[in-house]
């Protein structure tokens, strides 16, 4: 016999004599015992006799008062004396059991007889917090308890309630508890006196199971399947929960089974039952099978929600399709159904991550105009978005406003708004928000940490950054690797390579490895620093411990050759990048573009440019500018006019220096009115020319130009409105 088949018959057998095991224990019953306490004595008899009486005829006095005669006289075993006088009447019952374990440990019986008062009075509230009470409070040994608990409520379960639900409330606060293997037992043990849990217990004991360990989830299916052997009727809720178990185990095919055999079954699957698989396919991204389960679901008459869409939503928003979650939020709408919270949440945080802080800010007071309160996660998605382009006065303006509104900012949104502070270069408001972070009470975790590290190592405040590494260490916080990187990284752009150096040896001691990052800022500091064989000596011990290197470690190494005029090391590199399939981008190309033009040759330049272009490498603003300033440098200004506008035109920011590079170009090849195009369009950028640009202006041998060039017509104009902006600026 086959290993599988051997290990599958073994299962079945396994579940077969479970099975018959239940149906036995169904089909023999055992009776409840008779319930027989403890005998008092004359005169506890006499005490217990004077108690019960105080209690029945001073009942609108509080207990502690008409009690008070008899507290140095009362014992544990009086309690249950007691009761079996006042079990008639709840109140007082609930009234005294309070005064007497306020005042002696109850036992374990009491509890029992009290839990059984209260369910037979359908108080099952007040049964529930008396049996958690019980496994709140410290215990020698929970199976041994669990037992004893169990056979108490079974010795006094005859004379004191007779009703079943005691056990299903025991069962729930055990479930509750976690204590899983304790409430299959009970479920056992209940079989042996002929009674089945309410399958809202038995929901309850399966939605627990389905939350554990894969390997305990997987049980559910199991237990889904005996349960009904020995009396349990499942329902649509039932159903459900075994649905998202297995699509959360990733058998999203068998839950789709499970919903076609509920309706053979007689069941009616709902909303959530339908929801639930299409939330399974959705995380696997088989949205043709998503859209056809809904068309089903609108033939039954079932109208899907908010949780429907924001699947698709989400999967969509994750896979980077943001146009199309749009789309589908945009049907939904026109459907009727209106989004919630989450749903927005998910698109604002889907166009921020992706960019487009426009669209996710639309769709933010878009919620706001209908009245859907955003919670802390949408803040926080939307804040983080302002973040990451640095508008920090938006991002701050958000922050106000959600505290204003009375949410409670957590860990991830204070850190989101301090790493913005920390990019933007703005450490006093990043000092500040982490300050409102601990007397919020919300305690700074190591990613917070790190940030302040980071941005104070690249502000090169590097004892600020090695105080707060030692603030980590005394509230108990481990240093991580990003930790460590941003002090080598502050360290070496510092020039301090050796410290780095002997950093980097003590972490590795510590049992945290280098990695390509770690490496990368060596060698970058190496390149910067001229010494290009200590560089390339790093890439090696880096390649020798299994690490692959990024485009950006061989971008620093270019850019390393590029820097101390090693060209043709550059073009090499290119090539044995190109040859090993490694994709090089914009920068790895910028570094030779850039010092070609340098040198004046411009046919090099042009030809890496081309290549780029040829392999489909998207030149960037870098790219533009480097051949714009060779050009304009070597006076080819048709050249350079032609790459400025392919610029404009791809969205890239032009920056002051490239204007006056194109300013001073038009000047020396005498082309006036292009000149003073260019150098209006630098003004309505908001960009401020330099003196040298002024003087082109200013220059009298311009002034006297026949009036056909007015590139220099209004020049007092133009040279006051530049000094009006700059008194301006220095005013603020």
């Amino acid at each position: 016999m086959k290993k599988g088949t051997t290990f599958a018959f073994r299962n079945f057998t396994q579940l077969f004599t479970l099975r018959s095991s239940l149906n036995a224990r169904n089909l023999s019953t055992r009776p409840f015992p008779d319930y027989s306490p403890k005998r008092p004595s004359v005169r506890d008899t006499e005490l217990v006799h004077q108690i019960a009486n105080v209690i029945k005829l001073r009942r609108a006095e509080p207990l502690r008062r008409s009690l008070k005669p008899y507290e140095c006289k009362f014992k544990t075993d009086h309690l249950i004396w007691v009761l079996m006088k006042i079990r008639s009447d709840y109140g007082l019952v609930l009234d005294f059991f309070e005064w007497a374990r306020s005042r002696r440990d109850s036992t374990l019986e009491a509890l029992c007889i009290v839990a059984h008062l209260a369910v037979a009075c359908k108080d099952l509230e007040a049964a529930r917090s008396m049996i958690r009470s019980f496994w709140e409070r410290p215990k020698l040994s929970v199976a041994d308890s669990f037992v004893q608990f169990f056979d108490l409520l079974v010795y006094t379960y005859k004379d004191w309630g007779s009703d079943p639900n005691v056990f299903d409330v025991f069962f729930q606060v055990l479930v509750e508890f976690g204590m899983l293997r304790e409430a299959r037992k009970v479920f056992e043990k209940m079989l042996n006196y002929g009674l089945v849990l309410s399958v809202d217990s038995c929901n309850l004991y399966l939605d627990r199971l389905s939350k554990e360990s894969d390997e305990k989830a997987a049980r559910v299916v199991g237990v889904f399947r005996e349960f009904p052997e020995v009396g349990v009727c499942w329902n649509v809720a039932s159903y459900n929960i075994v649905i998202h178990c297995v699509c959360r185990l990733g058998r999203v095919s068998e839950a789709h089974h499970l919903l076609v055999l509920m309706e053979l079954k007689g069941y009616t699957p709902d909303v959530v039952s339908y929801s639930t698989v299409i939330n399974g396919y959705c995380r696997f991204g088989e949205l043709e099978k998503v859209w056809k389960l809904i068309k089903v679901m609108r033939e039954k008459g079932l109208k899907p929600n908010s949780y429907t869409y924001g699947s698709i939503i989400l999967w969509l928003c994750r896979s980077c399709k943001l146009d199309e979650a749009e789309e589908v939020f945009r049907e939904m709408i026109r459907q009727g159904i209106v989004p919630d919270t989450v749903v927005y949440t998910t698109l604002i945080d889907g166009f921020c991550k992706g960019g487009n802080i426009r669209a996710a800010s639309k769709l933010f007071h878009e919620m706001l105009s209908l009245d859907i309160a955003p919670d802390v996660l949408t803040y926080t998605a939307i804040i983080s978005g302002f973040c990451r382009i640095g508008d920090m006065v938006e991002a701050g303006k958000l922050f106000h406003e959600m505290l204003c509104r009375g949410l409670e900012p957590d860990t991830v949104t204070f850190t989101e708004v301090i790493n913005g502070y920390c990019k933007a270069g703005q450490m006093k408001d990043a000092f500040s928000v982490h300050n409102h972070m601990v007397q919020a009470g919300c305690s700074p975790n190591v990613v917070t940490y790190t940030t302040l590290i980071d941005g104070l190592c690249k502000e090169g405040d590097l004892d600020s950054a090695n105080d707060l590494l030692h603030e980590m260490w005394k509230i108990g916080l481990q240093p991580n690797l990003f930790t460590y990187n941003s002090i080598v990284n502050g360290l070496c752009k510092a020039g301090n390579i050796e410290e780095a150096i002997k950093l980097v040896g003590e972490f590795e001691a510590a049992g945290l490895k280098p990695d390509t990052f770690t490496y990368t800022t060596l060698m970058d500091a190496y390149c910067k620093a001229g010494e290009m064989a200590k560089a390339q000596e790093i890439l090696k011990e880096m390649l020798g411990r299994g690490l692959e290197p990024s485009v950006v470690t061989f971008n620093v190494l270019m850019n390393g050759f590029c820097l101390n005029g090693m060209l043709e090391d550059g073009e090499k590199l290119l090539n044995w990048m190109l040859a090993k399939g490694i994709a090089p981008n914009a920068t790895t190309y910028n570094s030779l573009v850039k010092q070609y033009c340098i040198r004046d040759n411009l046919k090099a330049a042009t030809s890496i440019y081309k290549d780029m272009c040829s392999r489909e490498v998207g030149p960037d603003g870098k790219t533009y500018e480097n051949l714009i300033r060779g050009h304009c440098k070597a006076r080819n200004m048709k050249e350079a006019w032609f790459l400025y506008r392919g610029m404009v035109e791809k969205g890239f920011s032009v920056s002051a220096s490239t204007y006056s590079a194109l300013i001073k170009g038009f000047f020396k090849r005498k082309k006036f009115v292009e000149a003073r195009e260019v150098f209006e369009q630098m003004k309505r950028e908001g960009l401020a020319a330099d003196k040298e640009i002024l003087d082109f202006f200013s220059d009298s041998k311009y002034k006297g130009r026949r009036k056909t060039d007015t590139v220099v017509d209004p020049v007092d104009e133009i040279i006051e409105n530049y000094l009006v902006d700059e008194e301006l600026k220095e005013a603020n």
